[in-house]
């Protein structure tokens, strides 16, 4: 007997199997997918659009073809010649699914848009940039001396600024012959320099004296999301942060799904390079719409981002990632163009800075978080961690840094999650349980009330209760354990084992139910035993990583760790050492760096010679190679257990008292009494 067609949703990850003919706006409804639609179905809102992926995905065991959903139907056809839709995208309430096949809910066609969690950090920055403006006042031409209008701009740059030479790109030259006489021979130029050394070059340029400022693009390229920082390239302040869900998400939610879509699919690679182009285009002109200013006046972007999105933002195959010996195109830093990236929204001319990679997994981001946590200069062992798809890890003090990155998954950003959804209003993002009646109270992004306090029900009505984020998994997996709703080996128990009816048979295992939301026809949010696994291997990638890197060094403690990134920012300490995902320290030194690479990326972009400087670093790095430690996975299995099979955790003991329950052979609460073996 065939299967109904597979259909997977991005980026919520979620999927199901319907009938051929199902509309694909039926099967999101069905599933809980973040999709919107106005018009009943009638294709004439336009905001159900999605955009089909095809090839091979061998993350989700699927071939979608070019024929997995119907052709276009007259709607469509009608719809796109009056209002036009963007190359690929479908309306969903038109198209029908056939066959297996990844389908991409764009951000625009969201209700609740996805929250990137990446504000930029308070940090004060020594102003240095690469690009400067000059005000100059310019001789008029001359019969009697023949000589062009930029020879006679860098006569000006000479005499009034004493800059003894410089060049021009060819963009800026074609349009400055009619600046000068607009500006009536007073011109503002910019000048980028790549270092003290360099020849500067003009960069930009405007008709007399421009008081409206400059600004630079730092942007953390991540696997899941891609956050920018709009700052003044004068003052440093940032004047706006936005971000958008990586495109490329759709080919795959971790990295070597994305590696392996390259492989399988000839041009994959190029397709993923379109995509993550015209997002950081889009996301440029958005982010300078939002501080009220051109994008014009955005005349650099500094790049940080992992080994496969580095060499995806470059157009080049990542291929040699997916294999050892995980050799890199190039491990330098670059000096480019927004027109050798096609970033379309941004000048030609604009400069372009990518960070050096470390290694061949341990990519510019690890380098931004170096720049921007100095873990080199630190006195005390520190651990820092930046936790995504991938984590990033570095160990160091003043005698020595070590880093990895570690393989964590999606899902501490609440991908592979069976209730699991990406941060947006509506989501669940923080979760307590009390541990004498294992009821739990919660908080929804959007909403300042716990779900036990009076003003809840009114403020959630507003978005309503739809899921659950990565923070709020994480610490609701960590109250399981601390309320003994869930043993050391990752095991819910029955509700006669727990005394607690949220826990729920779901066929041999259990499920702990959040919030049940089914008569008022919205979803059942639970935890249930794959979603314990799903953050078992996440957690125990994260620490056998960190082990490694304590090995290196021949200790069995650290004496603090940062945590970066969006998981550093909103997940407590105890909750995170409850899951065994960091080791173990006092509470009061575990810190949040916040966006940790996107300072570094700021930095990088506000100073010249913090470039310099990590260049330098980036070399003197020991890297650990994860992917062919033999103790990898020895550590790995050790750290499924919660908090950990081995290792004591005895300042995490001291706060907390976890339960000794164990719930793999029946019995009562306390989990019962072990078998004994058979003579």
């Amino acid at each position: 007997m065939s299967k109904d067609p597979l259909v997977v949703f991005t980026p919520s990850g979620k999927r199901g199997r319907f009938p051929v003919g199902t509309p694909v706006l039926t099967a999101a409804r069905q599933l809980g997918v973040d999709l919107d639609s106005v018009c009943g179905g009638r294709g004439i809102c336009s905001k159900c659009q999605v955009k089909p992926a095809f090839g091979d995905f061998s993350k989700h065991g699927i071939h979608s073809s070019e024929d997995a959903l119907s052709e276009w139907n007259s709607v469509e056809e009608r719809y796109d010649e009056k209002r036009g839709l963007k190359p690929g995208r479908r309306l969903s309430c038109q198209a029908q699914i056939r066959g297996d096949v990844v389908i991409d809910v764009p951000p625009e066609s969201q209700v609740h848009r996805q929250v990137v969690r990446k504000a930029a950090s308070a940090r004060v920055i020594e102003m240095d940039p690469a690009t400067r403006l000059y005000y100059v006042e310019v001789d008029e031409p001359d019969m009697h001396e023949p000589t062009g209008d930029l020879e006679r701009v860098q006569r000006a740059l000479r005499a009034q600024w004493d800059i003894p030479e410089v060049s021009t790109e060819f963009s800026t030259l074609s349009g400055l012959q009619p600046i000068l006489r607009k500006g009536g021979w007073k011109i503002t130029v910019a000048l980028h320099s790549t270092d003290a050394e360099a020849v500067p070059r003009i960069v930009a340029a405007w008709p007399g004296l421009l008081e409206t400022g400059i600004f630079g693009l730092a942007i953390d390229l991540g696997s899941t999301t891609i956050a920018a920082h709009l700052t003044n390239l004068d003052t440093g302040e940032v004047v706006a942060s936005s971000g958008i869900m990586n495109p490329q998400i759709r080919f795959g939610e971790d990295l070597m799904s994305r590696v392996s879509y390259a492989m399988m699919n000839p041009g994959g690679d190029a397709e993923m390079t379109a995509a993550v182009r015209e997002a950081i285009s889009t996301l440029a002109e958005e982010i300078a719409a939002e501080a009220g200013i051109e994008t014009a006046q955005i005349l650099e972007a500094v790049f940080v981002c992992n080994p496969v999105m580095h060499h995806l933002l470059l157009g080049i195959d990542p291929v040699e990632l997916g294999q050892a010996p995980f050799a890199l195109a190039t491990s330098s830093a670059l000096n480019l163009t927004a027109a050798d990236l096609a970033l379309t929204s941004l000048r030609s001319s604009a400069q372009v800075y990518v960070l050096p990679c470390i290694a061949g997994h341990v990519g510019a981001d690890a380098a931004a978080v170096a720049l921007s946590e100095e873990p080199g200069k630190s006195e005390d062992l520190v651990l820092v961690v930046d936790v995504g798809t991938n984590a990033e890890i570095l160990l160091g003090d003043t005698s020595r840094v070590l880093a990895c990155s570690s393989p964590t998954g999606p899902a501490f950003e609440g991908a592979q999650i069976s209730s699991g959804q990406r941060a947006a209003p509506g989501a669940i993002e923080a979760v307590r349980i009390d541990p004498e009646t294992r009821e739990p109270k919660f908080r929804i992004i959007g909403c300042k009330f716990w779900s036990d306090e009076p003003g809840f029900a009114k403020a959630a009505a507003r978005t309503g209760i739809t899921g659950i984020c990565g923070s709020g998994i994480i610490e609701a997996v960590a109250e399981m354990r601390m309320a003994g709703v869930l043993d050391a080996k990752g095991l819910i128990g029955s509700a006669e084992q727990t005394g607690t009816a949220r826990c729920i048979p779901e066929g041999r295992t259990h499920s702990y139910v959040l919030h049940d939301g089914t008569a008022e026809g919205g979803p059942l949010v639970s935890v249930s035993q794959g979603d314990i696994r799903a953050i078992q291997l996440a957690k125990s990638a994260l620490y056998a990583g960190a082990r490694l890197l304590m090995d290196e060094r021949g200790v069995d403690k650290v004496d603090r760790v940062v945590l970066a990134g969006a998981f550093g920012a909103h997940i407590s300490p105890l909750h995170a050492m409850v899951l065994g995902m960091i080791p173990d320290v006092p509470i009061d030194k575990v810190t949040s760096a916040g966006n940790a690479a996107g300072t570094g990326a700021r930095i990088a972009l506000c100073n010249l010679a913090a470039r310099r400087q990590i260049e330098r670093d980036v070399r003197e790095i020991t890297k650990v190679e994860t992917a062919i430690e033999p103790r990898f996975q020895e550590h790995f299995v050790a750290a499924n257990a919660l908090p950990h099979a081995v290792d004591p955790f005895p300042e995490l003991l001291a706060q907390v008292t976890l339960p000794e329950v164990s719930f793999n052979t029946g019995g009562g609460e306390g989990g019962g009494r072990r078998r004994r073996r058979r003579g």
